[in-house]
């Protein structure tokens, strides 16, 4: 990192020098708040599938700052007015989108603070950063809520052609490895333009669009959806539970414990500004902690779980089209009853069904638009020739049966 007067550079990988454009950024970034996704994995327990995979929020978020100053450089080269306070806008939203994420990302959404996503979190966080600052992320704030009277601003932000989405599918499949996820950030950003205030792809840009929504759909059913990574992530999921439901009877962690207030004290309505600090301090490390821990715990269940994620020696997963059959499931929980010696419900930690699903393009959420060169605007699926309605926008959805090998 090369320090310059006030300033920073970041050198990173896929882009090269990342600039701190103006100072309410730097601020920003220097925050114990942001600096905390240093320590939040991207792609949560995707590494024992691409060893590669051990970037952080930290990175992703400054990327997608990064791709917001493109597209802020060429729609206005297009005449697209943008001023200077909604640029800073702009910027502090896509900068702060992710703040609100917990360890291991979405591994572990909505678990630690019961049923608050990290939308949620990422709001609260920016409006505590917004009085702390002043009120200088007003603007940020009411862009980053869909608000603000410039719809393409929002979209800009959040939307299915959005800067998250763009920096996150080109990173991921750097850091995986995984290069048919690759996308042309640059060429589609390019192609940008804003008709009626809401945002739009030229014409000539339709055969990246196209790149792009494929790119995305190989990298959620070969990566973030890989059933080694799901199970892994699963894992994760029932030794938190486990360990809660533990906590009454023993000392599963010391009392004075960040992870021990969240996971094991009454549960409180609502994210406070008490609870948001709490929260900052945890990351990956607490939990990979205590994790080792437990792995030496007393508790079968709670040991062995903790053994088979350090020693990536997880369950067995079956991906099928159809709903795992109840008898099949039963059996497997007979099975493991009886080679772990213990009770069904036990074995219930280690035999569990689920299903997963994920739809490329999704017709319900902002639609991707084309500007035809005649200036009229036709929906993405009316004009592309290679993305059939059924195929690109059907849900798609399998279901697994995991259990001990």
């Amino acid at each position: 990192m090369v320090q310059t007067k006030k300033l920073k550079l970041f050198n990173d990988p896929i882009y090269g020098f990342i600039g701190t454009p103006n100072e309410l950024i730097f601020r920003l970034i220097g925050h114990p708040y942001f600096q905390r996704l240093r320590r939040i994995s991207q792609m949560g327990m995707s590494y024992l599938v691409y060893p590669g995979a051990h970037h952080t929020r930290f990175h992703h978020a400054l990327g997608s700052m990064h791709l917001m100053t493109k597209a802020i450089q060429v729609l206005r080269l297009k005449d697209i007015e943008i001023s200077e306070e909604e640029e800073k806008g702009l910027l502090g939203a896509i900068l702060l989108h992710d703040i609100g994420h917990g360890p291991f990302s979405h591994a572990l959404e909505g678990f630690i603070i019961d049923g608050v996503g990290h939308e949620t979190l990422s709001l609260e966080y920016m409006k505590a950063l917004n009085e702390e600052f002043d009120s200088a992320l007003d603007l940020a704030i009411e862009i980053f809520n869909g608000k603000y009277p410039k719809p393409f601003l929002n979209q800009l932000v959040s939307s299915q052609l959005d800067m998250d989405r763009l920096d996150y599918l080109k990173r991921d499949s750097f850091y995986t490895g995984v290069t048919e996820g690759n996308i042309n950030s640059e060429r589609l950003i390019s192609m940008l333009n804003v008709v009626d205030g809401n945002l739009v792809v030229e014409e000539k840009g339709i055969y990246a669009i196209e790149k792009f929504l494929m790119a995305r759909r190989f990298m959620y059913w070969q990566v973030y959806l890989h059933k080694t990574s799901l199970v892994a992530e699963q894992l994760l999921i029932r030794i938190m539970q486990r360990a809660k439901e533990l906590m009454p009877n023993q000392s599963i962690l010391g009392e004075d414990s960040t992870l021990y207030r969240f996971l094991f004290e009454e549960k409180e309505v609502g994210v406070n500004r008490d609870r948001l600090s709490q929260f900052a301090l945890l990351d990956d490390i607490d939990i990979l902690a205590a994790i080792k821990k437990w792995r030496f715990h007393e508790d079968f269940v709670l040991s062995k779980m903790c053994q088979m994620l350090l020693d990536r020696n997880l369950l067995t997963i079956k991906l099928k089209k159809s709903p795992v059959q109840p008898e099949k499931v039963e059996a497997k929980l007979n099975s493991t009853s009886g080679q772990f010696g213990i009770s069904k419900q036990e074995a219930s930690y280690f035999v569990f069904t689920g299903e997963i699903s994920n739809n490329t393009y999704n017709q319900q959420e902002q639609e991707i638009n084309i500007l035809k060169k005649n200036g009229k605007v036709v929906h993405l699926l009316k004009e592309s020739d290679a993305l059939g309605t059924d195929f690109i926008s059907r849900k798609v959805t399998k279901y697994y049966l995991c259990y001990p090998k």
